[in-house]
């Protein structure tokens, strides 16, 4: 049966949630299913973590976003085994994310790096394993005393005297080989990428043995990636929102959404908060969102955009409010040959 485009897909599952507990799910181009909407986990601190993750099943997430970099893998693995032992879901019914960080880039280090993260979690298997970022990081020891293979003793951020980034010359095309490698260990079902524009994603679509199945990138109405959304889907590929409501504090005093006088007015209109209002905008744009929060109240508020839907009228004010203003830029990257946010999408 002929798959439907991923924004469409995304859009005919809505309607089915209306009175249900779970979010609706969009099947991926390896036939696997991903919910719209997850936890995102960025800066949650690894007790934080714990608990908020537990609260987020409770609430009908089934959908988990973390990474190595975060620093809370074990924590997200130890409440998701709790929910399973207390009956609460089974291992099947979770959808976990997880990725490969810059300083392990090097094929030889691909599968060690994502063992770590698959013992960190301790889980069955993971369900999508995601090249962070298409730069290479250089490893370097920190000045402690722990075994030099320890993953403990590098610097995740890796910066010279001036705070340039130390990067390596490593092809992402030669990580992508050494993660594919991964499916065939049965610990992982998917693989992807995160922060790839749009030509770095059609280049590794040109040699990939094994397509990835979404792109994780900065979206929200003040970079609401229309053309890259428009660009995977045309692929069979999802795009995944970070960040989809912003962050709490923006440099140079920047207005996002959230605060937006077109925003608080949506949000009167259809008795829902802001925060909802753009949630809902970004998964009909076509992307999957993974809002984080470790706030019990707002887990359950995030979740509950599935009972409204915004006309294509106020589709349109909300199109209207992107500037293309991105809060994650890697700005010390960007001499580097595979920086990718030196094109529009």
């Amino acid at each position: 049966m002929r798959l439907l485009s991923v924004t469409s897909a995304i859009l005919a599952f809505i309607i089915l949630v209306t009175e249900a507990k779970l979010a609706p799910t969009i099947r991926l181009n390896n036939g696997y299913e991903m919910p719209v909407i997850g936890l995102g986990t960025f800066e949650s601190t690894s007790g934080d973590a714990e608990r908020a993750v537990k609260d987020a099943i409770d609430a009908g997430y089934r959908h988990i976003d973390t990474a190595f970099l975060y620093g809370n893998e074990v924590e997200v693995g130890n409440a998701i085994r709790s929910k399973i032992e207390d009956g609460v879901i089974k291992r099947e019914d979770i959808f976990v994310t997880t990725k490969l960080w810059s300083t392990f880039h090097e094929p030889d280090q691909v599968e060690k790096a994502f063992q770590r993260s698959f013992d960190n979690l301790n889980l069955d298997y993971i369900d999508l394993y995601l090249m962070h970022y298409p730069v290479a990081y250089r490893r370097v020891l920190q000045n402690i005393r722990l075994p030099s293979d320890d993953v403990n003793a590098f610097y995740v951020f890796p910066v010279d005297k001036n705070g340039n980034t130390l990067t390596e010359d490593v092809d992402y095309v030669d990580t992508w080989r050494a993660m594919e490698k991964l499916i065939e260990t049965g610990q992982v079902r998917s693989i992807g990428i995160s922060n790839f524009n749009s030509e770095q994603t059609e280049r590794i679509l040109s040699m990939a043995t094994i397509k990835p199945v979404t792109n994780q990138v900065e979206c929200h109405p003040n970079l609401n990636q229309r053309k890259l959304i428009n660009f995977n889907a045309a692929r069979n590929m999802t795009i995944t929102a970070y960040s989809p409501l912003g962050r709490p504090h923006t440099p140079n005093g920047q207005k996002l959404a959230l605060s937006e006088p077109k925003v608080l007015e949506l949000a009167q209109k259809y008795r829902k908060t802001p925060a909802q209002i753009i949630l809902r905008y970004t998964v009909q744009n076509g992307a999957i969102v993974i809002p984080k929060s470790t706030n019990k109240n707002r887990i359950q508020e995030n979740f509950n955009i599935f009972d409204f839907e915004l006309s294509d009228s106020d589709m349109q004010i909300m199109h209207g409010l992107n500037n293309n203003y991105r809060l994650i830029d890697f700005a010390t990257d960007k001499d580097n040959k595979y920086y990718p946010f030196n094109i529009e999408f």
